[in-house]
C-alpha cells in the first residue's frame, strides 16, 4: 500500500504532535531538576545541581529505593516462573477452557489500577483477613507482572518448533533436561525481555502499591507522592522524577530491543 505524500505528512505531523505533548512535559521536569528558584518559577533564573545533591543525601529517598527495588525484583521473579509455566502449559496442551485461561492471565494489565487495587485490597483484608504489608505489594505486582513475562514467552513458543523437544525426548532426555538444554537457551531472550518489562512496571507502580501496602511500606512512586506538595520539596521531586524516568525507560528499552533482534533471528 503507498500513501500519497499528503497523508505522509500528515501521519508525520500528528506523530509529532503526540510525541511533543508526551516528552515536552519530561523535559520541562528536567529542566525544573537545575531550576536555581525553589518555587520552579519559569523560566528558570539559573540553573544548579544543590537539588540533585540534597536528593542524593536524602536517607528517606534511598529506604524507598531500596523498598522499591526489593518489591520489583521479588514481583519479576514471581512472574518469571508462574508466566513461563503458564505459557508452557498453554502453548503444548489444547483442553476446554484454553483460551479463557488465557484470557485470565492477561485481563489484570487490561483492568485499571484503581480496580486491581480495591480488588486485592478487599482480598487481602476482608476475605483472606491478611494484614497489609511489603509481601501484599510484591503479590499485587505480581498479578500484572506474569502478563509481560506470559507475552514474550508465550510468542516465543509459537515460533519454536516442535521438533526440536520431539528429538530430545527420542534420544532418552526426561522433561528437565529437555528444558535445560533445548527450551531453556530458546527462552533466553524471550525471558530476560520480560523479566526487564516486569521490573520497569514494578518499579513505578503507585496506584496498586496504594491499596495494598502497609502501614511503614513506602516505595519509591510512595515516597514522591508524599513529598510532591511539601514545601520546598518540589525540586527533590523533579530530580527524583528524572532518575525514575531513566530507571524504568532503561529496562524498557533493553527489553524491546531484545524481542526485536530474537524476532528477527527466529524469522
Amino acid at each position: 500500500m503507498r500513501f500519497s505524500k499528503s497523508a505522509v505528512w500528515s501521519f508525520a505531523t500528528l506523530s509529532a504532535l503526540v510525541l511533543v505533548v508526551i516528552y515536552l512535559p519530561l523535559a520541562v521536569v528536567g529542566i525544573n531538576s537545575f531550576n536555581a528558584n525553589r518555587n520552579m518559577v519559569w523560566p528558570p533564573p539559573g540553573f544548579t545541581v544543590d537539588w540533585w545533591v540534597k536528593a542524593f543525601n536524602s536517607a528517606g529517598l534511598w529506604d524507598a529505593v531500596a523498598t522499591s527495588v526489593m518489591v520489583a525484583v521479588s514481583a519479576t521473579a514471581i512472574a518469571l516462573i508462574l508466566g513461563t509455566l503458564v505459557a508452557m502449559a498453554l502453548s503444548k496442551y489444547q483442553f476446554f477452557g484454553r483460551s479463557s485461561v488465557s484470557l485470565l492471565v492477561v485481563l489484570p494489565i487490561a483492568l485499571p489500577g484503581v480496580v486491581t487495587g480495591i480488588a486485592l485490597n478487599n482480598g487481602f483484608r476482608t476475605i483472606l483477613g491478611v494484614q497489609l504489608s511489603m509481601a501484599t505489594v510484591i503479590i499485587a505486582h505480581a498479578t500484572f507482572c506474569v502478563v509481560t513475562v506470559y507475552n514474550n514467552v508465550i510468542a516465543r513458543l509459537s515460533r519454536v518448533s516442535p521438533n526440536l523437544v520431539d528429538a530430545s525426548a527420542d534420544l532418552g532426555a526426561g522433561l528437565w533436561t529437555t528444558f535445560r538444554l533445548v527450551t531453556f537457551p530458546q527462552l533466553r531472550s524471550a525471558l530476560f525481555a520480560g523479566g526487564l518489562l516486569a521490573f520497569g512496571l514494578s518499579f513505578d507502580e503507585i496506584i496498586v502499591t496504594t491499596f495494598t501496602a502497609g502501614n511503614g511500606v513506602t516505595t519509591l512512586p510512595i515516597w514522591i507522592m508524599n513529598n510532591m506538595f511539601r514545601p520546598g520539596q518540589a525540586p527533590i521531586v523533579n530530580v527524583i522524577a528524572i532518575v525514575l524516568v531513566v530507571t524504568s525507560g532503561v529496562p524498557i528499552y533493553f527489553a524491546q530491543r531484545l524481542s526485536s533482534d530474537s524476532a528477527a533471528k527466529t524469522t
